[in-house]
């Protein structure tokens, strides 16, 4: 362990046990402490900062603290999530379990037993992620709100789920879809469930322009941010933003590792992708993603049965029972060693040379 200060999130609706907890772990334990006493306000805390723990209540208004625990695990992936409970119920300790949870304590909790088991968790989640090595860094850039969910929403989630760092880069508020405001919210509530940081511009929809801004803005992103891997539109698009989108990826992340180009519902036939992404496991996160924009719901393209259908109909190329396919601009990576670990790492179609005088 090393000497950096343990970060701690803890999630209770009652003060008098969220101050103990505070107290016992800043005062015995040396902890940096943030407490929350609702489920959603513990999913902002995860989005922005990283804890070595998290410890929740079970019985809380609004999301249960076994609900919670589903939803760390894929907008916190590698962090151990403790439950207390003031209920010794078998049940609940089941349950916990099921869900995967790191530890189960009944309340009141002693502090020695607290500290103790806290630190433990703390240790055991550092260890694993020094063992997982470094993660990636991923960027998606997208002309208008829900095309990056729709292209790779499932391989993003995949990426979350090796601990890799996910932003998503939008470029355009999709004013001719629908109203910005509400495009806005819906494009943060979809990000919000694999617990990417989202980038919102507002270039004018249906007029994206390379040399209009597009490259100085990636660019700037790309300098901030590092990404090892950047996911985009094709070139083989009908629709004007798309092909001004990846023509300022082409030039913005000219020195990005990997670059690999999603399909989207206006692609031509064009399209040939030589890789696919096994995402099994990771579809309903799509799925999720695609229904936080309810202003979109009435277009074809965002029906479920047709999202699956798409996915199971690309795995034919890439083993599993879903995929979604790439076309490989350049792949010195691809998905974290962690990801291939777990079983969704890319799987290559024929290698093709790429127009880069490499190997996709």
């Amino acid at each position: 362990m090393t000497n950096e200060q343990i970060r701690v999130l803890v999630v209770e609706d009652d003060a008098d046990t969220a101050q103990y907890v505070r107290t016992v772990l800043e005062r015995r334990g040396g902890m940096d402490v943030t407490v929350v006493h609702e489920p959603m306000s513990a999913l902002a805390e995860v989005a922005a900062h990283q804890f070595d723990v998290v410890l929740t209540d079970i019985q809380m208004p609004g999301m249960s603290g076994l609900e919670l625990l589903v939803e760390l695990r894929s907008r916190a992936a590698g962090t151990p999530v403790a439950v207390m409970t003031a209920f010794a119920s078998v049940d609940y300790a089941v349950e916990a379990l099921r869900r995967d949870a790191d530890e189960f304590l009944v309340k009141p909790v002693a502090a020695a037993t607290l500290l103790e088991r806290i630190s433990a968790l703390a240790v055991e989640g550092r260890a694993k992620r020094a063992a997982m090595g470094s993660s990636e860094v991923v960027l998606a850039v997208g002309a208008h709100p829900d095309d990056v969910e729709i292209g790779v929403g499932a391989t993003l989630a995949s990426h979350r789920a090796a601990g890799d760092s996910v932003v998503i880069l939008t470029l355009s508020g999709g004013a001719i879809g629908g109203d910005v405001q509400s495009r806005r919210h819906e494009a943060l509530a979809s990000a919000g469930v694999i617990g990417a940081r989202l980038y919102l511009h507002d270039f004018e929809d249906t007029r994206l322009d390379p040399a209009g801004g597009l490259i100085t803005t990636i660019e700037e992103l790309i300098a901030e941010i590092e990404p090892t891997v950047v996911y985009t539109h094709s070139e083989h698009d009908r629709h004007q933003d798309h092909r001004a989108v990846r023509q300022a990826v082409d030039v913005a992340a000219r020195r990005v590792p990997s670059l690999a180009c999603f399909q989207s519902p206006s692609s031509t036939i064009d399209f040939r992708p030589t890789r696919f992404v096994p995402v099994d496991g990771f579809l309903e996160a799509k799925l999720q993603m695609l229904a936080a924009f309810e202003s979109q719901s009435h277009r074809d393209y965002m029906d479920p049965d047709l999202v699956r259908a798409t996915a199971r109909y690309w795995s034919r190329f890439g083993g599993g029972e879903y995929a979604e396919p790439l076309e490989m601009v350049r792949a010195a990576t691809m998905l974290s060693s962690k990801a291939r670990a777990i079983g969704v790492a890319a799987a290559p179609a024929a290698e093709k040379v790429d127009g880069h005088g490499g190997h996709a």
